[in-house]
């Protein structure tokens, strides 16, 4: 059941890129399929050796912005990530409704800003499948602020950079930890996602409602 939102509220909304509008299958592929594949060959491993110490990598600075950047990777890995993930970008899909919920929200006058933790070599390369940069009066990458957007410092920089008020913004992501630093921030309307990857199971996004179709949205 998607929540109903109060339109008439709403002057500016926030949205994620990958697992909101964006399927975060393309990603869970990259990082959990390819990357260990590509990573065993290069090191002749085993892709399960591969994939435990990825993981074991990733898992020391999760949440942290090194940790959605290409090019921190790359150097670590001693392999081109930004070319990898281009190699494969046919594989980058909408979520249900996305291109109607924008195409709305644009109808709406609504100030409509992509706010994501991809690292700005990843951005452009989702755009170069979606083309969604029409649907949006800027696209910012936490990258340009130097804190990811778990971090209290990261929203104080965008509502400086955008000059929004948090009282009249909607804000959608798939993280909790990231939904609750907005909300912590001020962000008074926040909404999770239900299924991110279209090819998993849906999530629990307790203590906030979840959007499984953006179509329910236009709607209303």
């Amino acid at each position: 059941m998607n929540p109903i939102i109060d339109w008439k509220n709403i002057e500016t909304v926030l949205l994620d890129m990958d697992g909101t509008i964006l399927d975060l299958s393309f990603d869970n592929y990259f990082w959990r399929e390819l990357l260990p594949k590509v990573y065993a060959e290069k090191n002749t491993l085993s892709l399960e050796q591969s994939r435990l110490h990825l993981t074991r990598s990733y898992a020391k600075i999760e949440g942290k912005l090194q940790w959605y950047c290409l090019d921190f990777w790359s150097e670590q890995l001693q392999i081109n990530l930004a070319e990898l993930k281009d190699s494969v970008r046919e594989k980058v899909a909408y979520r249900p409704g996305a291109v109607d919920f924008l195409a709305f929200l644009q109808r709406e006058n609504k100030k409509t800003i992509l706010v994501t933790n991809a690292h700005p070599k990843s951005l452009e390369i989702k755009l170069l499948t979606t083309n969604f940069n029409q649907y949006f009066a800027a696209l910012t990458s936490s990258h340009e602020y130097g804190y990811p957007k778990e971090e209290q410092d990261y929203w104080k920089k965008l509502q400086s950079h955008l000059e929004f008020n948090p009282e009249n913004t909607l804000f959608i992501d798939d993280s909790i930890a990231i939904l609750t630093a907005a909300k912590k921030y001020g962000i008074k309307y926040c909404y999770g996602i239900s299924q991110p990857d279209l090819k998993q199971d849906i999530i629990n996004t307790h203590p906030f409602e979840a959007i499984h179709d953006f179509s329910s949205l236009v709607s209303q």
